[in-house]
Protein backbone atom coordinates (compact mmCIF):
# COMPACT_ATOMS: atom_id res chain seq x y z
CA UNK A 1 0.00 0.00 0.00
CA UNK A 2 1.19 3.49 -0.83
CA UNK A 3 1.30 6.03 2.02
CA UNK A 4 -1.98 7.59 0.86
CA UNK A 5 -3.58 4.13 1.08
CA UNK A 6 -2.38 3.92 4.70
CA UNK A 7 -4.05 7.26 5.40
CA UNK A 8 -7.21 6.02 3.71
CA UNK A 9 -7.14 2.91 5.92
CA UNK A 10 -6.85 5.09 9.03
CA UNK A 11 -9.73 7.33 7.87
CA UNK A 12 -11.98 4.34 7.20
CA UNK A 13 -11.01 2.62 10.46
CA UNK A 14 -11.77 5.84 12.33
CA UNK A 15 -15.34 5.77 11.03
CA UNK A 16 -15.81 2.12 12.03
CA UNK A 17 -14.31 2.61 15.51
CA UNK A 18 -16.41 5.74 16.07
CA UNK A 19 -19.60 3.99 15.01
CA UNK A 20 -19.06 0.58 16.61
CA UNK A 21 -16.51 1.02 19.40
CA UNK A 22 -13.01 -0.31 19.81
CA UNK A 23 -13.43 -3.68 21.49
CA UNK A 24 -16.51 -4.49 19.41
CA UNK A 25 -14.55 -3.95 16.20
CA UNK A 26 -12.34 -6.87 15.31
CA UNK A 27 -9.81 -7.11 12.53
CA UNK A 28 -12.22 -9.15 10.39
CA UNK A 29 -14.78 -6.33 10.56
CA UNK A 30 -12.07 -3.78 9.71
CA UNK A 31 -10.97 -5.85 6.72
CA UNK A 32 -14.57 -6.10 5.49
CA UNK A 33 -15.39 -2.42 6.01
CA UNK A 34 -12.12 -0.89 4.78
CA UNK A 35 -11.58 -3.20 1.83
CA UNK A 36 -7.98 -3.80 2.91
CA UNK A 37 -6.65 -7.31 3.39
CA UNK A 38 -5.40 -8.42 6.80
CA UNK A 39 -1.93 -8.84 5.30
CA UNK A 40 -1.87 -5.27 4.04
CA UNK A 41 -3.32 -3.97 7.30
CA UNK A 42 -0.64 -5.73 9.35
CA UNK A 43 2.09 -4.32 7.10
CA UNK A 44 1.26 -0.88 8.47
CA UNK A 45 -0.08 -1.71 11.92
CA UNK A 46 1.32 -4.60 13.94
CA UNK A 47 -1.73 -4.58 16.21
CA UNK A 48 -5.26 -3.29 16.27
CA UNK A 49 -4.18 -0.98 19.10
CA UNK A 50 -1.65 0.71 16.80
CA UNK A 51 -4.45 1.32 14.31
CA UNK A 52 -6.66 2.68 17.10
CA UNK A 53 -3.89 5.11 18.11
CA UNK A 54 -3.53 6.29 14.52
CA UNK A 55 -7.31 6.74 14.27
CA UNK A 56 -7.35 8.71 17.54
CA UNK A 57 -4.56 10.99 16.32
CA UNK A 58 -6.52 11.67 13.15
CA UNK A 59 -9.74 12.28 15.10
CA UNK A 60 -7.91 14.64 17.45
CA UNK A 61 -6.51 16.62 14.53
CA UNK A 62 -9.82 16.73 12.66
CA UNK A 63 -11.95 17.60 15.66
CA UNK A 64 -9.69 20.27 17.11
CA UNK A 65 -9.16 21.89 13.72
CA UNK A 66 -12.91 22.06 13.17
CA UNK A 67 -13.84 23.01 16.76
CA UNK A 68 -11.29 25.79 17.22
CA UNK A 69 -11.86 27.22 13.75
CA UNK A 70 -15.63 27.16 14.25
CA UNK A 71 -15.36 28.95 17.60
CA UNK A 72 -13.26 31.68 15.97
CA UNK A 73 -15.85 32.02 13.20
CA UNK A 74 -18.68 32.36 15.72
CA UNK A 75 -17.12 34.95 18.04
CA UNK A 76 -14.43 37.62 18.10
CA UNK A 77 -13.33 38.12 21.72
CA UNK A 78 -11.94 35.45 24.05
CA UNK A 79 -14.95 35.78 26.38
CA UNK A 80 -17.37 35.41 23.48
CA UNK A 81 -15.37 32.47 22.14
CA UNK A 82 -15.67 30.62 25.45
CA UNK A 83 -19.44 30.87 25.18
CA UNK A 84 -19.51 30.21 21.42
CA UNK A 85 -17.81 26.87 22.02
CA UNK A 86 -21.20 25.58 23.12
CA UNK A 87 -22.80 26.79 19.88
CA UNK A 88 -20.16 24.78 18.01
CA UNK A 89 -21.01 21.77 20.16
CA UNK A 90 -24.69 22.16 19.31
CA UNK A 91 -23.83 22.02 15.61
CA UNK A 92 -21.86 18.83 16.19
CA UNK A 93 -24.65 17.27 18.24
CA UNK A 94 -27.10 17.91 15.40
CA UNK A 95 -25.02 16.03 12.81
CA UNK A 96 -26.54 12.73 11.71
CA UNK A 97 -23.21 11.02 12.32
CA UNK A 98 -22.89 12.25 15.94
CA UNK A 99 -22.12 9.33 18.26
CA UNK A 100 -20.48 11.15 21.16
CA UNK A 101 -16.82 11.70 21.92
CA UNK A 102 -14.38 9.14 20.61
CA UNK A 103 -11.95 10.04 23.41
CA UNK A 104 -14.50 9.50 26.16
CA UNK A 105 -15.21 6.12 24.55
CA UNK A 106 -11.49 5.30 24.34
CA UNK A 107 -10.96 6.19 28.00
CA UNK A 108 -13.92 4.03 28.99
CA UNK A 109 -12.80 1.03 26.93
CA UNK A 110 -9.12 1.32 27.93
CA UNK A 111 -9.27 2.35 31.57
CA UNK A 112 -5.68 1.60 32.60
CA UNK A 113 -4.19 5.11 32.96
CA UNK A 114 -0.86 3.89 31.56
CA UNK A 115 -2.35 2.25 28.47
CA UNK A 116 -1.30 4.17 25.34
CA UNK A 117 -4.91 4.52 24.18
CA UNK A 118 -5.99 5.97 27.53
CA UNK A 119 -2.96 8.28 27.45
CA UNK A 120 -3.91 9.47 23.94
CA UNK A 121 -7.50 10.12 25.04
CA UNK A 122 -6.33 12.05 28.11
CA UNK A 123 -3.95 14.11 25.97
CA UNK A 124 -6.84 15.23 23.77
CA UNK A 125 -8.71 16.47 26.84
CA UNK A 126 -5.57 18.11 28.26
CA UNK A 127 -5.07 20.11 25.05
CA UNK A 128 -8.70 21.27 25.13
CA UNK A 129 -8.29 22.25 28.78
CA UNK A 130 -5.25 24.34 27.83
CA UNK A 131 -7.30 26.00 25.11
CA UNK A 132 -10.16 26.92 27.46
CA UNK A 133 -7.72 28.07 30.13
CA UNK A 134 -5.85 30.30 27.68
CA UNK A 135 -9.11 31.84 26.44
CA UNK A 136 -10.13 32.41 30.06
CA UNK A 137 -6.79 34.09 30.72
CA UNK A 138 -7.18 36.33 27.66
CA UNK A 139 -10.74 37.16 28.71
CA UNK A 140 -9.42 38.41 32.06
CA UNK A 141 -10.77 35.70 34.36
CA UNK A 142 -9.57 35.99 37.96
CA UNK A 143 -8.70 32.29 38.06
CA UNK A 144 -8.35 31.11 34.44
CA UNK A 145 -7.25 27.59 35.43
CA UNK A 146 -10.41 27.05 37.46
CA UNK A 147 -12.66 28.53 34.77
CA UNK A 148 -10.94 26.40 32.12
CA UNK A 149 -11.63 23.27 34.18
CA UNK A 150 -15.24 24.27 34.78
CA UNK A 151 -15.90 24.93 31.10
CA UNK A 152 -14.26 21.67 30.05
CA UNK A 153 -16.44 19.88 32.58
CA UNK A 154 -19.54 21.51 31.08
CA UNK A 155 -18.40 20.58 27.57
CA UNK A 156 -17.77 16.95 28.48
CA UNK A 157 -21.04 16.66 30.39
CA UNK A 158 -22.94 18.16 27.46
CA UNK A 159 -21.43 15.55 25.13
CA UNK A 160 -22.45 12.64 27.36
CA UNK A 161 -25.91 14.12 27.89
CA UNK A 162 -26.36 14.63 24.13
CA UNK A 163 -25.67 10.94 23.58
CA UNK A 164 -27.81 9.56 26.39
CA UNK A 165 -30.70 11.95 26.99
CA UNK A 166 -32.86 13.15 24.15
CA UNK A 167 -35.14 15.18 26.45
CA UNK A 168 -32.50 17.83 27.21
CA UNK A 169 -30.84 20.57 25.21
CA UNK A 170 -27.34 19.97 26.54
CA UNK A 171 -25.44 22.48 24.43
CA UNK A 172 -27.84 25.31 25.31
CA UNK A 173 -28.03 24.30 28.97
CA UNK A 174 -24.22 24.13 29.18
CA UNK A 175 -23.94 27.48 27.37
CA UNK A 176 -26.22 29.14 29.93
CA UNK A 177 -24.23 27.64 32.81
CA UNK A 178 -20.96 28.71 31.13
CA UNK A 179 -22.23 32.29 30.91
CA UNK A 180 -22.92 32.32 34.65
CA UNK A 181 -19.45 30.94 35.37
CA UNK A 182 -17.82 33.42 33.02
CA UNK A 183 -19.73 36.38 34.46
CA UNK A 184 -18.68 35.31 37.95
CA UNK A 185 -15.04 34.85 36.90
CA UNK A 186 -14.92 38.31 35.34
CA UNK A 187 -16.76 40.15 38.15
Amino acid sequence: MRPNKRDELVRKALLVFYRDGFHATGMDKLVAETGVSKTSMYKHFRTKEELILAALRLRDENFRNWFLRRIEELADTPAEQLIASFDALKEWFEEDSFRGCMFIKAGAEYQDKDHPINVQAAEHKRVLLEYFTELARKAGARNPEKLGCQLLLLKEGAIVTAVLLKSCDPAQDAKEAAQVLLDNALA
